[in-house]
């Protein structure tokens, strides 16, 4: 005759089974490998949050202060400044993206149903904004840079508007990604309500 499971109540008393310490030790085992995906879980959404929050904040304003000043300002004032901000900009910015994208995936292999789907989505556009960034923004940076200490060429203006169109398109690519993480981490509230529960 098959030997019944041991209900959780006979773990804690005297029950017909003598395993007893083995079950309880199997129990603590359990609840220390939830706690543990627990904190993991946690500590990746807020990477992902904090992350792609400072890589869209940092881009938005460039794009909505930043850049609407260089419009304003002489177009020696302007190469000056852009060919700074850029050289700040370069480590900066390639770690935040690094770190949105790196996390974003991370949350999607953490998370189920749709939240993993906009989570993967969210990694794919912080690419994109990267992908933008190096073969869009970068090497009009190094044509502004020239132009600084040289002069700059008779087209220039058409050459700074596509470098405010890709700057606008990785804008807009990681503000869609922050929303779409802040989504997924409130879709994944519901998940651990019913793993608790379960």
């Amino acid at each position: 005759m098959p030997r019944e499971r041991l209900t959780l109540t006979e773990a804690f008393t005297d029950g017909p089974d003598s395993n007893n310490s083995d079950t309880l030790s199997d129990l603590s085992e359990a609840a220390t490998f939830d706690t543990m995906s627990k904190i993991r879980s946690d500590l990746v959404t807020g990477v992902a949050l904090l992350s792609t929050g400072l890589l869209a904040g940092a881009f938005g304003y460039g794009a909505v202060n930043v850049a609407a000043t260089f419009d304003v300002v002489p177009l020696d004032v302007r190469l000056t400044f852009h060919t700074a901000l850029m050289q700040r900009n370069g480590v900066v910015m390639q770690t935040a993206m690094a770190l949105a994208a790196i996390s974003s995936l991370a949350l999607a292999l953490l998370s189920r149903g749709r939240a993993r789907q906009l989570a993967g989505v969210a990694a794919a556009l912080v690419v994109t904004s990267f992908l933008v960034t190096r073969f869009g923004n970068v090497p009009i940076n190094g044509q502004i840079k020239v132009w600084a200490v040289t002069t700059a060429p008779a087209d220039h203006a058409a050459i700074l508007d596509r470098w405010e169109t890709y700057n606008v398109i990785r804008t807009v690519a990681a503000l869609t990604a922050f929303a779409l993480v802040i989504v997924a981490s409130r879709l994944k509230l519901p998940d651990r309500a019913r793993q608790l529960e379960a």
